[in-house]
Formats: C-alpha cells, sequence, structure tokens
C-alpha cells in the first residue's frame, strides 16, 4: 500500500514579510498553504491508499477560526476524495488546560468521512482504518503534567518524573505491539523527540519540554514504517535500516536556523514481508531564507562593503533575507542603512540586524591611581562598570574569598 506521511504544517507562522491584498492573509501563510495544497495534490494524483500527518497543525495552540477554515478546506478536499486521513495530535494543537479542546477537535466532533484524529495512545486495526490491510499505533503528544496526575506521580524530583514517564510511554508502546497482527504491516505514528535525532535550527518554535523516545523501541523490527513529527530537520533515523523512521520536516522554513534545509514530505510503499521503499518528495516552491553575515574591520567604503557580503539582487527576489553585522561602535555613522535596503529591495523582507561592539573599561577618578586602591575597591569599580546585577552580594562573597586567603 502506499502511505503518504508529513508534519509541522504550522499554517499560522506569520513571522515575516506582509498581507495580501485579494485574501487578507498574511503573506506567509500563504507560502505554508501552498506547500499543504501540494501535498493534497500529490495525494489525490498519486492515489494514496492513507495520509497520515504527525502533528502540528498550527504554532498557536488557540488558532483563529481564520486559519482553522484554511486548514479545513484542505483536509476537506482529502476527506471527498475518499482518502483515509490519520491526524495526529502535537504540542501546538494540544490545549494546555485539561478538559479543553485542541485544535482538530472539529474533524472528531463532526464525524468527518476518512477523517480520524489521534489524540490518544492507541492501536488501530483495519477495522478502525476502513477496512485497509494495516495497523497503527499512535503516539500523539503527551503532556508530562497530564500523564503524571493519571498516574498520581509526584513532582518532587522531575529527573526522576522525566526517566518514569517516558519509561511509562515506552511500556504503553511494546504493549500494544505485543496486540498486533504479524501477517499485517504495522506503522507507528508519533509526535516527539528521539534521542539521537539531529535537530535543526527550530527549537524556539517547540514548547516544553520534549517527549524523548529510546531509538531502541522506534527501530523495533516489527514496525514496517515509522512516521515521526515534531523535529522539523528531515531525517531518516534509521538510515540504511528496516524500519524508516522518518522525520520529514516541517513544510516550509519557519527561520533562519532551516534557510539551508530543503523541505519536503514522504512517500512509502508498505507491504508485508518487503522492505518498505521511502520517495522523498520535494516540495519546489517554498520561500527561500537566506542568511548573511558581516564584521567591519575597516571604515573605508563601509556600505559598499556590506553589499558585497549580501547576494546579487536577482538572487534575493522573493527571498528572506538576514544580514547580521558586527562593527566597532565608532562605525555606526559610516553604515548607510537605506543604500542596503535599496539594494535589497527585491527580497520579500530584509532583516538588518546590527550588533556594535563596545570596548568596556572601568574608569577611576583622576585623584586616585591603581595603586591607592585595594583589590576589593578595583572589583567595586569594575562591577560599576560592567553594571553587574547583584554586585553587593559579589562583593560580599569577594570579601570572604579573600579574607579566607588572608
Amino acid at each position: 500500500m502506499k502511505l503518504l506521511h508529513f508534519a509541522d504544517a504550522h499554517i499560522d507562522m506569520a513571522n515575516y514579510g506582509r498581507h495580501d491584498p485579494s485574501t487578507g492573509l498574511p503573506m506567509r501563510v500563504l507560502d505554508f498553504l501552498k506547500s499543504l495544497d501540494a501535498i493534497v495534490d500529490s495525494a489525490i494524483e498519486q492515489k494514496v491508499d492513507l495520509v497520515v500527518f504527525a502533528g502540528d497543525a498550527y504554532k498557536d495552540r488557540s488558532p483563529t477560526p481564520t486559519f482553522q477554515r484554511e486548514w479545513g478546506k484542505r483536509i476537506m478536499r482529502l476527506s471527498q476524495a475518499k482518502i483515509p486521513t490519520l491526524l495526529l495530535v502535537g504540542n501546538h494543537d494540544i490545549s494546555p488546560s485539561i478538559g479543553r479542546a485542541h485544535a482538530l477537535q472539529e474533524f472528531k466532533t463532526l464525524q468527518t468521512p476518512y477523517v480520524r484524529v489521534l489524540d490518544a495512545p492507541e492501536l488501530l486495526t483495519p477495522a478502525d482504518l476502513w477496512g485497509l490491510p494495516l495497523q497503527v499505533i499512535a503516539m500523539p503528544w503527551v503532556a508530562r503534567s497530564a500523564l503524571m496526575a493519571t498516574l498520581e506521580m509526584s513532582a518532587e524530583k522531575p529527573e526522576e518524573v522525566f526517566a518514569n514517564v517516558e519509561e511509562r510511554i515506552t511500556n504503553i508502546v511494546e504493549e500494544m505491539l505485543a496486540q498486533t497482527d504479524d501477517s499485517l504491516p504495522t506503522i507507528l505514528v508519533a509526535h516527539a523527540s528521539i534521542q539521537g535525532a539531529k535537530v535543526g535550527g527550530e527549537r524556539l518554535i517547540m514548547l516544553g519540554a520534549d517527549l524523548m523516545l529510546s531509538p531502541s523501541l522506534v527501530k523495533n523490527k516489527k514496525f514496517s514504517y515509522v512516521a515521526m513529527g515534531h523535529i522539523h530537520k528531515p531525517q531518516d533515523v534509521n538510515q540504511g535500516e528496516q524500519p524508516p523512521v522518518i522525520y520529514p520536516g516541517s513544510i516550509e522554513r519557519v527561520d533562519f536556523g532551516e534557510a539551508k534545509e530543503e523541505r519536503a514530505f514522504v512517500i512509502a510503499d508498505i507491504e508485508k514481508g518487503r522492505d518498505t521503499q521511502v520517495t522523498w518528495m520535494p516540495l519546489k516552491e517554498t520561500r527561500k531564507f537566506v542568511d548573511c553575515y558581516a564584521v567591519v574591520k575597516s571604515e573605508q567604503n563601509v556600505t559598499e562593503f556590506l553589499k558585497s557580503k549580501l547576494p546579487k539582487p536577482k538572487e534575493m527576489k522573493d527571498a528572506i533575507v538576514r544580514l547580521i553585522v558586527e562593527y566597532p561602535r565608532a562605525f555606526d555613522s559610516l553604515i548607510d542603512e537605506a543604500a542596503l535596503r535599496k539594494y535589497a529591495e527585491g527580497a520579500f523582507e530584509l532583516h538588518f540586524v546590527k550588533r556594535p561592539q563596545i570596548e568596556a573599561r572601568a574608569r577611576i577618578g583622576e585623584d586616585k591611581n591603581v595603586g591607592s586602591l585595594s583589590p576589593l575597591d578595583l572589583l567595586e569599580q569594575y562591577f560599576h562598570s560592567a553594571k553587574t546585577p547583584n554586585a553587593d552580594e559579589l562583593k560580599k562573597l569577594a570579601q570572604e574569598i579573600m579574607s579566607e586567603n588572608d
């Protein structure tokens, strides 16, 4: 059977750019929706047997109705094409408050045809999957606080709590795996981190402590395929081995930490008794991110030097560009920011980050010299010039150390 796997849509990421006048939506949201459209189009054109979304439809745990409408339009296209679709709840979809609806709740409440929401650990059999010859073990994002409350665990020692929670989750997956039918392929769908997985630049978007799965759990040979979500860097954690343990990555670049990574989704051919074949499907029309860095050391032709650190204007067209510049504070007036923005006017957006370097020196009064001051006085001068927080407490500690040495 043919399975399409994608994750981390984050369609409400509107952190750059302007609004589209015709739709009223942020231009960056349209970028994410364009990628989502490409995924849905591919699922319909290739007549896949199952679509698996491995969590994080949104960035915001409480998305606005407008963004829910846009997500719903795409999922309804799959439903109307009668393509079975599994929607796993990720950490950006789940409500932080127990008892409140998660961001994908409406598909479960309305019992949308051919769409199933996975918001709790469960084992799905062919009877749950519209007759497909397949078994699915679902592990949505598990909030540690909720699981601790369920298991009546104390939070006095966080490190022990985390270990106990992860051990409990491992036991849950292994118990469900033991109940599977060996004559059918089994896939694991999870929104979590895996020990040893490579993390890209999306740490800022990850909320809360990561749920960690052990490599031995996800690489179990009883699985035919492992569909992961949460980490944005595309990768096979079990490269060259079976089962494939795939993070397809986010469907659009979220920030500059992902500037050099290509965006994709995955189509997997799964058959019991045969190695699963994985095809990476590139998303070709994603917005380009260009990250540049410069250190100014000379005061000669500063603006022209900074232009040389940017790509050619045609290479910046419609891209999100960042230029980080370190320079001596005295050169501030030599930087013509307006000229730089004119040079990059074809870019979708230019982020110009100035980092002036300041040489900090402690100044001693004219009526004093270094030899006339005690070590403690000199230290106090340093704390004052560096604007050190808690200087009084540090001075007391320094006095104790000096007294002990004496």
